[in-house]
């Protein structure tokens, strides 16, 4: 490994990404959530997530599957599904976990016709230490996970920076690696298009209750 190795994306403008060095709270003020209007002209409830217009296509790049050797992961819902998408690594001390245990719970609130139909994807930003171990980490908290990663930093950026995804990964002059992320979780739809963006302390009730309202609405066409 170099001594210093670093990938930064630049944050999108819809929201400024700042980076979490985990330990923080991760949090954003950001939060530009919408409401949706009915076929009948009525108002839907309001997202509690952000929601960017356009919604951008997020499937232009898959990544290895860690999981599933010899297969890519693509960043899309399967037909009539969802996908959440989240970027992280294994070592992070609060936001990572916190955030996968929150999704973990909001799929245990959603109906299970519902939730069956909800794949969860976890990508690593720190794959030299974490493509062996990332599989049974995010299966820890959701059992039918999938990992993706890839060494190939080119790769690993083109796939985060649709998303907005914010990472730095570096050495300190003390040899410890040190990393910062965005705290986003990611919901994208059946066509590749990203549909919710939910900061870090969204509660899991406000994440399932965006899923069912999307699902819906994915489902009405």
């Amino acid at each position: 490994m170099s001594d210093r190795r670093r990938t930064t994306l630049a944050a999108v403008a819809f929201v400024v990404l700042a980076l979490t060095a985990c330990g923080s709270d991760g949090s954003s003020s950001g939060n530009a959530a919408v409401a949706t209007t009915a076929d009948d002209g009525t108002a839907e409830r309001v997202l509690a997530g952000i929601v960017r217009d356009p919604a951008p296509a997020v499937d232009g790049t898959t990544l290895p599957s860690l999981t599933n050797e010899g297969t890519e992961v693509e960043f899309r819902g399967e037909p009539g599904g969802l996908k959440a998408v989240y970027f992280g690594y294994t070592n992070c001390p609060d936001v990572c976990p916190t955030t996968m245990s929150d999704w973990t719970v909001a799929l245990r609130r959603l109906p299970e016709e519902i939730a069956r139909q909800v794949d969860t994807v976890m990508v690593t930003v720190d794959p030299e230490r974490d493509n062996d171990l990332l599989t049974g980490y995010v299966q820890s908290f959701v059992p039918d996970a999938e990992a993706a990663g890839t060494l190939d930093a080119d790769r690993l950026a083109a796939a985060a920076q649709p998303f907005g995804v914010s990472y730095d990964v570096t050495t300190n002059a003390d040899g410890e690696i040190e990393v910062a992320h965005s705290g986003f979780l990611y919901l994208v739809g059946d066509q590749g298009t990203l549909l919710v963006t939910w900061p870090f302390g969204t509660s899991s009730e406000d994440m399932a209750a965006d899923v069912e309202q999307l699902f819906a609405a994915q489902a009405a066409g």
